[in-house]
C-alpha cells in the first residue's frame, strides 16, 4: 500500500481516530482468532453471523452491515488492510478531527454493504443470481479513505509498494480500473461493494460538514430543541394576549415573548 509522511519509512501518528480504528480491528481480529482455538466450530458460527451476507441481511441480520468490516481471516490479509488503515486516517486525521474521519469511515464500510446489496438485488430480479459470496475486512472503508485523500489531497505523493512514488489521484484511478476490470470477473459482488465505499467516502466528503457528523447531529438536535421552545414561548404568548383581551386590555407580544409598544413600535423586557 501507499505510504505517506516525510520519510520512505515514516508512519503517521497513531492518535485519535486512527487509534481507535486500528485498536477495534485488532481486538475483533484476535478474539476471533481466540475462539477459534477453543471451538473451531463455534468461531465458523460467528463469523457466519458478523460477516455481510445480502440473502441474510434480507432474512432480518440487520447488523452485518455494522460487523462485517471487523472480520478479519487471514494474517497477511489483515496485516496489510490494518497498515493500509492506519496510514490512510492518520494522513487524513492530520487536516480534519476525529469525527470527520471516523465518519468518513463508516460510510465508506456502510456504502460497501448498501452496494453489494445492490448488485445482489438487481441480479436476482434479472435473472443472473450472484453466488453468495461474504463480504468481510475494512477493504471498503479504506478503499473510501483514499478516494477522500484522492479527491482532497490528489498532489500527495504515495510510495506504492515501497518502490514506486505515485500521486495519490492516480493511485485510485488505478484502483478503480481494477475494480471495473474484476467486474467481468467471478468477484463482480466483492468488485461493485469496492467501488461503492468508495462513492460513499467521496459523497461524504462532499456533504458532510468538516467537523464531523456527530457535529452535524449535535447542530441538529439543538436547532430542534430551540425550534420547539421558541414554539412553546409563542404559544404561550397568544394565551397571555388573549387573557389580557378579556381583562379589557390589549397587549402584543413578538415571537420571542417580549412586550412591543404600539406607540413608538419599540420592543422591551
Amino acid at each position: 500500500m501507499a505510504q505517506i509522511g516525510s520519510s520512505p519509512l515514516a508512519f503517521p501518528d497513531f492518535r485519535g481516530a486512527t487509534r481507535k480504528l486500528i485498536l477495534v480491528n485488532l481486538g475483533a481480529y484476535f478474539a476471533l482468532a481466540i475462539a477459534g482455538l477453543a471451538n473451531v466450530a463455534v468461531a465458523n458460527q460467528i463469523a457466519s453471523w458478523l460477516t455481510f451476507v445480502p440473502r441474510e441481511f434480507l432474512h432480518g441480520a440487520l447488523w452485518q452491515p455494522l460487523t462485517y468490516s471487523l472480520m478479519h481471516f487471514g494474517l497477511l490479509g489483515t496485516l496489510f488492510e490494518l497498515l493500509s488503515l492506519w496510514f490512510l486516517a492518520g494522513f487524513l486525521e492530520n487536516f480534519h478531527n476525529a469525527n470527520w474521519v471516523l465518519g468518513l469511515y463508516a460510510a465508506s464500510v456502510l456504502g460497501t454493504a448498501a452496494a453489494a446489496l445492490a448488485i445482489y438485488a438487481v441480479s436476482a430480479n434479472f435473472g443472473f443470481a450472484l453466488p453468495a459470496i461474504p463480504l468481510y475486512g475494512s477493504f471498503g472503508g479504506v478503499f473510501g479513505l483514499l478516494a477522500a485523500i484522492g479527491l482532497l489531497y490528489g498532489d500527495t505523493q504515495f510510495l506504492m509498494f515501497f518502490v514506486i512514488n505515485i500521486k495519490a489521484r492516480y493511485l485510485v484511478i488505478i484502483y478503480a480500473l481494477v475494480a471495473v476490470a474484476m467486474l467481468f470477473g467471478q468477484e463482480r459482488m466483492y468488485a461493485f461493494a469496492q467501488l461503492g465505499g468508495a462513492l460513499a467516502g467521496l459523497m461524504f466528503v462532499r456533504m458532510a460538514p468538516r467537523r464531523g457528523v456527530n457535529f452535524l447531529l449535535s447542530e441538529s438536535w439543538y436547532g430542534l430543541r430551540n425550534r420547539y421552545y421558541k414554539w412553546k414561548r409563542r404559544k404561550a404568548a397568544r394565551k397571555f394576549e388573549v387573557y389580557m383581551r378579556k381583562q379589557g386590555r390589549t397587549v402584543h407580544l413578538d415571537g420571542q415573548g417580549r412586550q412591543i409598544d404600539d406607540d413608538d413600535k419599540k420592543r422591551w423586557n
